[in-house]
């Protein structure tokens, strides 16, 4: 049987609401790895409108990593979005221009910078990631949440705003499972492992 095609934009034949999400996108700065998937309720090219505030001036990037599961309604948002909180108003006078176009001379907004999610990480439905915010490897968001602060590796998080709720795995097997990086291997070896890679198998993982 044939090994998916990473560069197949609906991967499941005669099902068009999942595609591999780096074959849809048109904005350079969205930059998605290999076989992560997108499922839209209503139409996958939503994904893009979902980014939000992501303005070529600013230049800020979303980057995802590969083997990602993004659901439905999953936000990101980016620093255009961002205001003035330590000025004495918040207001961006000056993108107005006119009187007010010197408004933000000598100044600049705030910027976290990139969006990084990592690995085989699990976005679940109509949950926010902020600005600057990086995702670990493996980490699960669950629906809803609001993610503000950055998520480590292997842990699942939920809420408004997202606190983590449990670690994925025992330290050891995270520490071994960060090691690895499964989703570097070649496909062929991935393939091998299918069923070990859906197991929970640490000890037959750490022989390979």
């Amino acid at each position: 049987m044939k090994v998916p095609d990473p560069s197949t934009q609906y991967p499941l034949e005669g099902y068009k609401n999942l595609c591999f999400l780096k074959n849809i996108i048109k904005n350079p700065n969205i930059i998605v790895g290999d076989y992560t998937y997108y499922d839209d309720f209503e139409d996958v090219h939503n994904f893009e409108q979902n980014v939000k505030y992501h303005f070529d001036f600013i230049g800020d990037k979303l980057i995802i990593g590969k083997f990602c599961m993004i659901a439905s309604g999953a936000t990101f948002i980016m620093n255009g979005g961002n205001h003035l909180t330590d000025a004495i108003s918040a207001y961006p006078f000056a993108i107005f221009g006119g009187a007010w176009s010197k408004a933000m001379e000598g100044k600049s907004y705030p910027s976290k910078g990139d969006t990084v999610v990592g690995n085989d990480v699990w976005i679940g439905h109509n949950a926010t990631i902020m600005p600057g915010v990086k995702v670990g490897d493996g980490a699960i968001i669950a629906t809803n949440a609001t993610v503000t602060k950055d998520v480590l590796p292997y842990s699942i998080v939920a809420g408004n705003p997202a606190r983590e709720i449990k670690k994925r795995f025992a330290e050891e097997h995270i520490d071994n499972l960060l090691r690895l990086r499964w989703w570097d291997w070649p496909i062929e070896k991935i393939t091998a492992h299918t069923n070990l890679l859906t197991s929970g198998d640490f000890s037959a993982l750490s022989d390979l």
